[in-house]
């Protein structure tokens, strides 16, 4: 049983792989198991506390993952997590105009933000799996995806016609 968990998958042994998951789901219980039991008003100051402990968290996840594996796998973690809390930027301002559109009162979007990101985990691993596997029997989808992409990037420019149509409706 232990060899098993000393395999490398994706480059990492599975102990790490299965200690990671673990931190997860007990972070995913605890919070509102026992953090967030009584349903109540999240205020400015315990916002920034669990900010922090969560960023503490992740930090330190790091810096393990930089002693443990190296400096070089330790440093592309730490940029994807400041990439990630950058985009997690404007994440906050839509969930904010979300919840002042659909009148969400301030006691239940706590627990409307949990099982929202729960269900955003959930999907995200699998469409990834999904995506991994069909890309890996089928090479070519990736080509199908390059045109969408570049498709969508070609109508995103800006064009001489449309420019003109919006400036004459203002």
């Amino acid at each position: 049983m232990l060899e098993v968990l000393a395999l490398s998958w994706l480059g990492t042994p599975l102990w790490m792989w299965l200690a990671f998951l673990g931190i997860v789901v007990a972070l995913l219980v605890v919070d509102p198991g026992a953090l967030h039991r009584k349903h109540h008003e999240i205020g400015v100051r315990e916002s920034l506390l669990m900010s922090a402990l969560y960023i503490s968290l992740g930090l330190a996840f790091g810096a393990f993952v930089w002693w443990y594996v190296s400096p070089e796998a330790g440093m592309n973690y730490l940029t994807g997590f400041a990439v990630e809390k950058a985009l997690a930027m404007d994440n906050a301002f839509v969930i904010a105009m979300i919840f002042s559109l659909f009148a969400v009162p301030r006691l239940y979007q706590h627990r409307v933000l949990f099982w929202g990101v729960l269900g955003v985990i959930v999907l995200r691993a699998i469409m990834i799996g999904f995506g991994a596997a069909v890309i890996s029997q089928f090479s070519w989808v990736l080509y199908v995806f390059a045109v969408f992409l570049i498709g969508t990037g070609v109508t995103m420019l800006p064009s001489p016609a449309r420019n003109a149509t919006s400036r004459r409706t203002r």
